[in-house]
């Protein structure tokens, strides 16, 4: 096993399962049974989902940034809600943690917290983002993973890789194998914001991005066969 901490990224619309928006319980149970393979394998596993299957703050003309921020964070919690509730019904334990109160749903941050139940095997669902607007669950990630001490994130997402363009719009779009976060921060690639990669860069944080879609990626990933993109941090 390549990795024995890892801070797992997954994409909300990629937990719709093609649906685009809600839960496709197919899919998040496949995902859980990975989760419980590398875990039962002795690899710690903290987990980010975003809330894009249910809500896009930016996406909104009308409301302000703030609140449109806010409902993005309480999409994030609902997503890691139910995805823990699904790793429980594979058999894992876990724990969602968010970084303010949200009475008895869940327990405040900290890294303590975090140590805690990593070590007793439990799965740790980090929801609500930074707590605050303006920073994406990009940015949440790539801080939980540095905060933490993960030895990599794995961004599981509907795109299997690191392109030159949109594959969606450039049916000629280049993959990449491997490629510096310096070289993604250069030509401002778009595979996470400008914050996270800064965040990566500076505290030298790896990065595999792949296809959730695609047959045991995540477990693939964790012992160093990713099949999409490794991004260094050199």
């Amino acid at each position: 096993m390549k990795y024995k901490r890892v801070l797992l990224k997954l994409s909300g619309e990629a937990l719709s399962g093609g649906k685009g928006t809600g839960f496709d319980e197919k899919t998040c149970i496949a995902v859980a049974d990975q989760i419980k393979t590398i875990v039962t394998e002795g690899c710690q596993v903290a987990v980010v989902i975003g809330g894009g299957n249910f809500w896009r703050g930016r996406s909104s003309e009308t409301i302000e940034r703030n609140q449109a921020d806010q409902i993005g964070m309480l999409a994030t919690v609902m997503n890691c809600i139910y995805m823990s509730e699904i790793c429980r019904h594979v058999g894992m334990m876990t724990q969602v943690l968010t970084p303010f109160t949200c009475g008895s749903f869940t327990k405040l941050f900290s890294r303590d917290r975090v140590e805690k139940y990593l070590s007793k095997n439990m799965v740790v669902f980090l929801a609500g983002g930074t707590g605050h607007p303006y920073f994406s669950t990009d940015t949440a990630t790539a801080l939980r993973a540095v905060e933490i001490q993960a030895d990599a994130i794995l961004a599981a997402r509907a795109v299997d890789g690191v392109y030159d363009s949109d594959p969606k719009d450039n049916p000629d779009a280049k993959k990449y194998d491997t490629i510096s976060v310096s070289k993604i921060i250069e030509e401002k690639l778009g595979v996470v914001d400008m914050t996270a990669a800064v965040i990566c860069s500076e505290n030298k944080m790896p990065m595999c991005v792949f296809g959730l879609n695609e047959e045991n990626s995540i477990i693939n990933c964790v012992n160093g066969n990713c099949t999409g993109t490794v991004v260094t941090a050199d």
